[in-house]
């Protein structure tokens, strides 16, 4: 019987770890729940739960994926590309905070100093990134974080536009529906890229190890 790759996991392993991440969207959700009912002065604002749960998520990330091309030294090209768009995505987040005391558009320039260079660093190393991105195309951290990307960058925004909401409600439109139904769902989002990787770390723990053994 052939043996199973490094990063091979059980039945059980996945079934509790499927069982988790379920527990986590049913916290998160109950969570914008108790905002709208206990927070009312700062619901789906900048103070509330849900964008400051989005911040958390996105540093969570990029801490992550810091430990695992630094400490573990795992497809060092993949992991400095995901970690230049969800660190672009987390300054995006701040971008009321950065233009109300910084000065206006001051993510933009922040955004292009994170993305240009790590772009330009993974086309420079295109032929290892390609190497690379041949085994993680082929994990399950993959299909979460491309699952998480659909949700957050493209349905988030299309279900979110002011001329559907204006369509649905008609008469008695109101901002604050479609900026909750946007910001809820960027959440979720968030939170599928937040386990892609947790999946990407547990995998490139166990490809360390893998190495580390003669």
């Amino acid at each position: 019987m052939p043996s199973s790759p490094p990063w091979a996991i059980s039945f059980r392993t996945a079934l509790l770890r499927a069982t988790l991440y379920t527990l986590a969207i049913g916290g998160i959700a109950q969570g914008g729940y108790l905002e709208v009912l206990y927070l009312p002065e700062v619901r789906y604002t900048e103070l509330g739960f849900t964008e400051f749960t989005q911040t958390l998520v996105l540093a969570s990330c990029c801490a992550l994926l810091i430990y695992i091309r630094h400490v573990l030294k795992v497809w060092p090209t993949v992991t400095l590309l995901l970690l230049a768009f969800i660190g672009a995505s987390l300054v995006r987040e701040q971008d009321y905070f950065l233009d109300h005391y910084v000065a206006e558009d001051t993510w933009k320039y922040l955004v292009a100093l994170i993305v240009l260079p790590s772009l330009g660093w993974v086309i420079f190393h295109r032929q290892r990134f390609l190497e690379e991105f041949r085994h993680y195309s082929n994990t399950f951290s993959f299909g979460l974080f491309a699952a998480g990307v659909l949700v957050t960058y493209i349905f988030s925004r299309l279900y979110g536009r002011q001329d559907f909401w204006r369509a649905v409600l008609q008469e008695h439109y109101i901002r604050d529906f479609k900026d909750i139904a946007e910001e809820a769902i960027e959440l979720l989002g968030y939170s599928l890229i937040l386990f892609a990787t947790i999946e990407l770390l547990f995998l490139a723990r166990r490809i360390y190890r893998a190495r580390q053994t003669p």
